[in-house]
């Protein structure tokens, strides 16, 4: 925004601290009081007030952060209209993400766009799905992207990606052996899950609500607030987790960690863009169609197909102490997979035809030996 003073009192009234409005915009402490005061003054009004140690908006303040917000979404707006009558795509473009799209999604493609689109600011917060829809609504993003299955009124979603979860092990622990678990089986397992109002516990309570489990009733050993905290837990102890698939690639390969089924029980959800407005800006909406439109940024296994570019890796799968479905998951990842003759008679006529299906839909891309 050209008018500074506003930036400065949108961003105190979001945080309700001069101390981390300075952080946040790299200026001193005093310059913060004086653009505040010097609007004050403007207007003849307080709009701040100070409640022991809590910082308050008065009524004029918060009058005055509506009118600021859509002046600064107008702003963004006209800077990109402005851009594209000169042919160049410029402006800002605030987004947010929840943990799982922010960490193991969304950086690739965020790369690839600011290569394409050198004149557009970028910023992302993370958070889980709960907190990216409230930065959403007090208009602190312009764009979030959450994995829960629940729809807040008055925003609008929009397909992003599909996504599945997994039980995850460590390969040398108890569950080394074990093919698949039953859901009430994983009433004994020690699990280890993420926060309350994370999109990813969303989806588990949900699938598990069908099968008539209620979380209450797990072997909670641990929460934790972070994918990348869980995985570490895993990897250090006997516990198990239930992860988004793309969450665990580099595991997968590396063969620290492993899938084990549960049997009949569906744990798929979608990635989802949200936006307040049922026809976003156009910076926005050129995002989208970007993300959408970019295959190569989204991390296998998530895609069903291994591209012809993609260098050849033989892996050979041992069936012994594993899944098929995790042999499965290794042919997405890797590109081609290795069954012997001997493993192969040693499936059941549901397993072979499954392995076989698989084949025969990657067909050009999966090699078998």
């Amino acid at each position: 925004m050209d008018d500074f003073r506003l930036k400065v009192f949108i961003t105190a009234a979001r945080t309700l601290s001069f101390t981390r409005t300075a952080e946040q915009l790299f200026i001193s402490q005093p310059a913060v009081s004086k653009h505040v005061g010097e609007l004050e003054s403007r207007y003849k009004t307080q709009l701040f007030v100070r409640r022991g140690s809590r910082l308050e908006l008065t009524p004029a303040g918060e009058t005055l952060l509506t009118c600021a917000e859509r002046l600064a979404g107008d702003y963004r707006r006209m800077e990109y209209e402005m851009s594209l009558c000169a042919s160049a795509v410029e402006g800002e473009l605030r987004l947010g993400a929840s943990t799982t799209i922010a960490q193991y999604l969304l950086p690739p493609i965020l790369a690839r766009f600011t290569t394409r689109f050198p004149g557009v600011r970028v910023s992302m917060m993370s958070g889980n799905s709960d907190q990216v829809e409230q930065a959403l609504c007090g208009r602190s993003i312009d764009l979030g992207m959450v994995e829960s299955l629940s729809r807040r009124q008055g925003l609008h979603y929009t397909l992003f990606a599909p996504d599945e979860l997994v039980l995850v092990a460590r390969t040398g622990g108890p569950y080394a052996r074990t093919d698949a678990v039953t859901p009430d089986r994983l009433r004994q397992i020690p699990l280890v899950l993420r926060e309350g109002g994370s999109g990813t516990l969303e989806v588990i309570k949900t699938a598990l609500g069908k099968a008539g489990i209620r979380i209450p009733e797990l072997n909670v050993v641990m929460r934790l607030g972070s994918t990348e905290g869980i995985k570490a837990f895993v990897r250090n102890s006997d516990a198990m987790a239930i992860l988004s698939v793309i969450s665990v690639v580099d595991e997968l390969r590396s063969g620290t960690l492993r899938i084990v089924d549960v049997d009949s029980l569906a744990l798929t959800r979608d990635f989802v863009f949200v936006h307040p407005e049922a026809e976003p800006a156009r910076l926005v909406r050129q995002f989208v169609d970007f993300a959408r439109a970019d295959p190569a940024g989204i991390p296998f296994p998530f895609s069903y197909s291994v591209p012809a570019s993609r260098s050849r890796f033989h892996f050979r799968a041992s069936l012994r102490g594993c899944s098929l479905r995790y042999n499965l998951w290794l042919c997405r990842i890797t590109g081609s997979c290795s069954i012997s003759r001997q493993k192969m008679r040693s499936l059941s006529a549901k397993q072979r035809k499954s392995y076989n299906g698989f084949l025969k839909k990657h067909e050009g891309y999966v090699e078998k030996r």
